[in-house]
């Protein structure tokens, strides 16, 4: 019986509305999430994790039976309680402060001096009070801190403690600010002050514990129990849930529960892992060990603002994408094998794996619930798996079959039917690569695809075929190399192959896979894409479309998805390129690192099976795309802060100088620790490709590049002042805001404040010492230089006082030879003198014996003759030459400077002079001059007007002080 194939489209169309019209909000219904696990060994902790809270910075902390873990996206970190006891509760504050408790202890960790540090706050009790119970719940109400036992409660606000002490209690709820207990055997209580008040009617959610109280829709609660399934509160009433999961929470003993993507409920048992609801009490997920976790006892359950469900288990820790775009359906059991091709069609799901083609219910699947069969007869490998014009069609190891429902018939037995596709040039045909070459089929006459032949002329194994525009087939395998194929018009033979290698050229005839993307022929290799050109009939390297692919220009394998979006999948890795905007190419890859390493490797299979639905095969199963709610998770993403964390000494043995870096204090360094590695992670707990960038201002002059690495380390840092900055970058998009921390290395020693005091007392004394010291040399230099010069002194002296008896003796010598030269000169001058006056009186005694002989002369005549023989005597001057000479010794150039002064003195004129100095009377003047005494008085006055003597001057002072 034939079904319409618009029914066909209607029944698709509803089941697709129905599982796949999801937003952000939404959790996929087939597969299960991504589950991400830490093991005990990644954390290197206790086994058991039985509460779990987050910090504003987005750091992780869990309660583990060694002790407090934190994660802050890529270290962790253990913490011990004083006595090593299981952290059975923990809470965070809005301040950051940590809130733990265990066995007879509870308290409270900060950071005191870059350290995480416990403070205890039993010593607050009362000191007759022995606390030996265990908090198992810890709740923050406004200024309130609520440690709850199983004997009562404490509260903590403004350093003190408050005990509520009911007894028999069991778990305390926190829900909308309220605060809930129960009384084992009594019922639910609500806590108003410090009063336990009951709320009438809930016994009848039984005696098996109340472990999960949530809020539900319209102010209503929806409570949990352990054994009797689920229960709605409105504030007065309780009631009976009536859902889908009473029967999993009841066999599997429900443990906890907590609210996710405002309206799903997620439920953590002791059985059978977790399981997701919706308000209405269906099932949407079951997420248990076969699906991915670790455990099947989950201890609690966390959600944090990113929309992760943390599940702390009996034997570990899982992260649960509730809303990521991939979900998984993993074949643990290992029941149909590898996955080689998948297919959606009705009401039923395929995979064709390397056992054969198995099949399972598609609607009526639940997170992991699918019940898989193999279809008989189709054991053995199958390759394909299409459906053209609603007939599915399966590529098998032995021949090609035409599949109906949970049956298979075979339609060709030609072996190896790797690929199967219309012909671009005439849709009423298809062409097939097999193992020997290619087979065509057609409809027959009820609209069926037959086998109709083999193409003659060619056998080569042909994995990939393409049509270009002019007809050619062209056909690739990964060792055989690349063929084009030109065929008759009735397809029957191949009238021409051309074979293709490096002396076309192609890098090589190995892997070498053919392709239609956007209408062209293209052609991947392991150096690129490459393009045919029909005029040289040679290949060449597709620049334009390798440069903008990058990384995926390596691509191995193209499979078409919606629109102008192709899969290009790079030998594992897998990208999304969108060629919708003319010129430009995006690729979304890095949602898809999940999937790296585990498709089977040249056997890719990629199925769309809705608009934007996907199911790819995996090794072990399959995983299924939404692009829809891929793009609302992109749009509402925010991105944390990076956490600077542990800052280690690497100088000479590693050790710790901090445990948080992310501190607005600045950290001091010792010199000796110069050496520091700097760890950083961002606390961004989904699947993402996460790079850093980091400055070290001091140190670097620029950002680095974007690396994957989350530590650094700087070695011999110099001392100073230096700022780390870091940044990180998600799928290479959005960037985080930057993260700093100051770091001081200390000065050494040597050159530290200390050092530096010393040194300048050091300097300061020395400087003192020195200056004595020299001031001491000066004094002792001085002293030999005053001794050196007086010596020095005393032998001038003494030299120049032998020297000045010497030119004294010479002077006293010239003196006494100057005075007799002088004398001598008188002598001489007075003996000339002599000798004229003897002459003259000689000549006047002749006269006169003349007189007396010539008596006959007369006698006047004589007389005037004598008279003229004394007055040339008299007149002569030789005698005043000489006086000349000695006076102008005596009086040093007396004469000289009168004539010089007063060229207008006569001889007489200067006689007077010299007589006037040398203070002789007017009588002596009168003789030398052979004047009268009035003759020299009237010469005195005609002298003083002549040198300008003033009145009041006397001449004779006058010329001698001249």
């Amino acid at each position: 019986m034939r079904i319409n194939p618009s029914y066909f489209s209607l029944f698709l169309t509803l089941i697709f509305f129905s599982f796949f019209s999801t937003k952000a909000s939404d959790i996929p219904r087939i597969g299960v999430p991504y589950v991400q696990n830490f093991h005990k060994s990644l954390y290197a902790a206790g086994n058991q994790n039985w509460s779990i809270a987050k910090n504003k910075k987005g750091i992780m902390y869990f309660g583990n039976s060694a002790g407090l873990l934190s994660y802050n996206g890529k270290y962790w970190e253990k913490h011990e309680m004083p006595n090593k006891q299981i952290v059975r509760s923990v809470a965070v504050d809005d301040k950051g402060l940590v809130y733990t408790g265990g066995f007879g202890e509870f308290g409270y960790w900060d950071y005191q001096d870059n350290k995480l540090t416990y403070h205890s706050l039993v010593k607050l009790l009362p000191k007759s009070f022995e606390f030996t119970a265990e908090i198992w719940k810890i709740y923050i109400v406004g200024k309130k801190i609520y440690f709850q036992t199983f004997w009562g409660i404490l509260v903590y606000e403004n350093k003190k403690i408050k005990i509520i002490k009911p007894g028999n209690l069991f778990f305390l709820h926190s829900v909308r600010e309220k605060l809930f207990a129960e009384i084992i055997n009594k019922g639910l209580f609500e806590l108003k002050g410090d009063k336990l008040v009951k709320l009438a009617g809930s016994e009848i959610m039984g005696t098996t514990g109340i472990l999960s109280i949530l809020p539900f829709k319209e102010n209503q609660f929806i409570i949990g129990t352990s054994k009797n399934g689920l229960f709605l509160y409105d504030g007065i009433t309780f009631k009976p849930f009536v859902n889908q999961a009473n029967n999993f929470l009841k066999t599997y003993q429900l443990n906890n529960g907590v609210k996710v993507l405002e309206k799903y409920y997620a439920y953590g048992t002791i059985l059978n892992g977790v399981i997701i609801i919706d308000e209405s009490g269906k099932i949407i997920q079951v997420i248990n060990k076969v699906s991915g976790l670790q455990n099947n006892t989950v201890l609690s359950l966390y959600n944090d603002n990113e929309n992760n469900l943390w599940a702390g288990l009996d034997n570990g820790i899982d992260r649960i994408e509730l809303n990521s775009p991939l979900s998984f359906y993993f074949d643990k059991n290992g029941k149909f094998g590898t996955v080689y091709s998948s297919l959606i069609s009705g009401n039923k799901i395929y995979l064709g794996t390397n056992q054969g083609l198995f099949f399972s219910e598609w609607n009526k699947a639940i997170g992991n619930s699918f019940d898989f069969r193999l279809i008989p007869n189709s054991q053995g490998q199958v390759w394909d798996i299409s459906k053209i014009d609603n007939q599915i069609i399966c590529g098998h190891n032995d021949g090609t079959f035409s599949v109906q429902g949970d049956r298979i018939e075979k339609i060709s037995n030609t072996n190896g039917g790797w690929n199967l596709k219309k012909l671009s040039s005439n849709s009423n045909y298809l062409i097939q690569g097999t193992y020997t070459g290619l087979a065509i089929y057609i409809k027959n006459g009820e609209g069926n695809w037959i086998f109709s032949h083999r193409v003659e002329g060619f056998g080569e194994p042909s994995k990939y075929v393409e049509q270009d525009q002019r007809g050619n087939i062209w056909v690739s395998h990964a060792y055989k190399g690349l063929y084009r194929i030109s065929l008759t018009p009735d397809l029957k033979k191949a009238v021409k192959v051309k074979y293709y290698d490096e002396a076309a050229g192609l890098p090589s005839s190995f892997n070498i896979n053919t392709f239609n993307l956007e209408s062209k022929i293209v052609f991947s290799s392991d150096s690129g894409f490459f393009v045919y050109d029909e005029i040289s009939n040679r290949f060449s390297k597709y620049n334009e479309l390798n440069k903008k692919l990058a990384g995926f220009s390596f691509s191995n394998k193209i499979i078409k998805a919606e629109n102008s979006k192709y899969w290009f999948i790079n030998h594992g890795r897998v990208g999304l390129v969108s060629f919708s905007e003319p010129g430009k190419i995006a690729i979304d890859s890095n949602r898809f690192n999940i999937l790296d390493g585990r498709m089977v490797q040249y056997y890719e299979n990629i199925s769309q099976i809705s608009e934007s639905i996907y199911l790819i095969s995996i090794d072990d199963g399959f995983a299924i795309y939404n692009n829809a709610l891929a793009g609302s998770i992109r749009s509402s993403k925010k991105l944390p802060q990076v956490l600077i964390g542990k800052i280690e000494d690497i100088t000479n043995k590693y050790s710790l100088i901090t445990e948080t870096g992310d501190s607005s204090e600045e950290i001091e360094i010792p010199y000796s620790k110069n050496s520091i590695r700097i760890s950083f992670a961002l606390p961004y707990y989904r699947l993402s490709k996460i790079k850093f960038q980091y400055f070290f201002e001091g140190y670097s002059k620029q950002w680095s590049e974007w690396s994957t690495a989350t530590q650094k380390d700087f070695t011999d840092l110099s001392y100073g002042s230096y700022t780390f900055k870091v940044r990180a970058k998600i799928d290479d998009q959005t960037v985080s805001e930057v993260s700093t921390v100051k770091i001081i290395i200390l000065a050494p020693w040597y050159a530290s404040n200390w050092a530096w005091a010393f040194y300048f007392i050091c300097i300061i004394t020395g400087l003192i010492i020195g200056k004595r010291i020299y001031e001491a040399k000066l004094k002792r230099d001085q002293q030999k230089i005053a001794d050196a010069l007086q010596k020095e002194q005393e032998e001038y002296l003494k030299k120049k006082a032998e020297d000045t008896e010497k030119q004294i003796g010479k002077l006293e010598k010239e003196k006494l030879q100057t005075e007799l030269a002088g004398k001598s000169r008188e002598l001489a001058n007075s003996a000339m003198s002599l000798v004229y006056k003897n002459e003259l009186l000689q000549k006047i005694s002749q006269e006169l014996n003349k007189l007396k002989e010539n008596k006959d002369k007369p006698q006047e005549d004589q007389l005037r003759k004598i008279q003229k023989i004394i007055d040339d005597g008299m007149n002569d001057e030789r005698d005043w030459n000489l006086f000349e000479n000695s006076f102008n010794e005596a009086h040093e150039s007396f004469f000289k400077k009168l004539k010089v002064n007063h060229p207008d003195l006569v001889p007489n004129d200067l006689k007077l002079c010299a007589y006037l100095r040398m203070n002789m009377s007017s009588k002596e003047m009168a003789s030398l001059l052979n004047i009268s005494v009035r003759g020299v008085e009237i010469r005195r006055y005609r002298l003083r007007k002549k040198l300008a003597v003033p009145h009041d001057k006397n001449l004779t002072e006058f010329l001698i002080e001249l």
